[in-house]
């Protein structure tokens, strides 16, 4: 049954008349919406009972005075545009909402001034804690939340410092997994094109896979090591230019999806067939990869995890009595996922069928 709008005249809701309908002491309604854990579940069921059926908001920036807590939690991320980001704050605040807490975001886009203005309006509302999911943020910035005491929690590496954690991204596992299944299906010819290399995760991913090259016995052409920036566009471009090459790779490992699906479009504009002119590997297994044409094989980095650790680390951080100068660091891991944008080098079966004729003859 739909609630009846509340009248101009209808008297204010407050914790009062929260805790007159609940029959519990206003500071039980007090300590059931802040969260507090020692409530008696039988009561506290009681009170948010009560708040649904009298429709009572609580007032966040009181709470926040009484608490000494905003209950907020600001994430700042590098471009919104990409999907992996939308992905990563859906389920960021899923995992924040289960523990009580509301967010805030911040988008850099790579810029220096962007993220100025991010830190600046985390501080403003006095966020409790912070992920920064960027990739890479400069050390004068995390120096103003840690002047604050605010707990950060970064990506691959943070700097040495109390209330300062990161989560550890096992680039090497998935990428290794990309160039094995490549050189089981025969190829030999990989090119690599990276995001941004002042990245730490871009330079980290390039890293990964020049060494799981090397141990697996494969030549590296540096002409098919290339930088990108994470983008669609930046993808076709880099892809384009490899599409001049002389020599060219039979397949193309990609820093993130986003850059292997701006690869699948400059090669249909070349018309090129992917998997039979060119196999791609992305990495992230953005929910957009699965829908391409035709799906996207990639090193899945899952969202849901790096999240709900990110999250699980900030509250820690914010426990009472935690020792804040040893912070432990969660291993996020990555795996491939295998579709439809790999296959046999070009000609690969004919060479088979040459060299076994061969033997036979032989």
């Amino acid at each position: 049954m739909k609630r009846p709008a509340k009248s101009r005249d209808s008297p204010k809701m407050d914790i009062r008349s929260v805790a007159s309908l609940a029959r519990v002491s206003s500071a039980t309604v007090s300590r059931t919406i802040n969260h507090v854990s020692t409530v008696d579940p039988v009561l506290a069921a009681r009170v948010w009972k009560a708040v649904k059926e009298l429709d009572y908001f609580p007032n966040t920036q009181a709470r926040a005075l009484v608490s000494g807590r905003s209950r907020l939690l600001g994430l700042i991320v590098s471009d919104i545009t990409n999907p992996f980001f939308p992905e990563l704050i859906q389920e960021f605040e899923n995992a924040a909402v289960e523990r009580g807490y509301e967010i805030l975001i911040g988008s850099t886009n790579y810029d220096l001034q962007r993220t100025e203005s991010c830190v600046r309006r985390m501080l403003e509302r006095k966020v409790d804690g912070v992920a920064v999911m960027t990739f890479g943020i400069e050390d004068f910035l995390f120096e103003r939340f840690a002047a604050d005491n605010i707990p950060v929690v970064f990506i691959d590496a943070a700097p040495s410092r109390p209330l300062s954690g990161f989560l550890t991204v096992d680039y090497r596992a998935g990428i290794y997994e990309a160039v094995q299944h490549l050189a089981v299906l025969g190829h030999r010819k990989i090119g690599f094109i990276a995001g941004p290399l002042r990245l730490r995760s871009a330079a980290a991913r390039e890293a990964a896979f020049v060494e799981c090259m090397r141990s697996t016995g494969l030549t590296i052409n540096p002409n098919w090591l290339m930088e990108g920036d994470h983008t669609l566009e930046g993808g076709r471009d880099a892809m384009q230019k490899m599409l001049t090459l002389p020599d060219r790779p039979t397949a193309v490992i990609c820093s993130n999806d986003m850059t292997a699906i701006g690869v699948q479009h400059a090669l249909f504009e070349a018309n090129l067939k992917v998997p039979d002119d060119l196999s791609i590997i992305g990495f992230d297994d953005i929910h957009l990869a699965e829908y391409t044409i035709p799906p996207l094989t990639t090193v899945r980095m899952s969202c849901k995890d790096l999240a709900l650790r990110a999250v699980n680390l900030l509250m820690e951080q914010l426990q009472p009595g935690t020792d804040k100068s040893n912070v432990p660091h969660p291993r996020i891991e990555t795996k491939l996922v295998v579709r439809q944008t790999t296959g046999l080098p070009r000609g690969a079966l004919q060479d088979l069928v040459a060299a076994k004729k061969s033997k036979t003859r032989g």
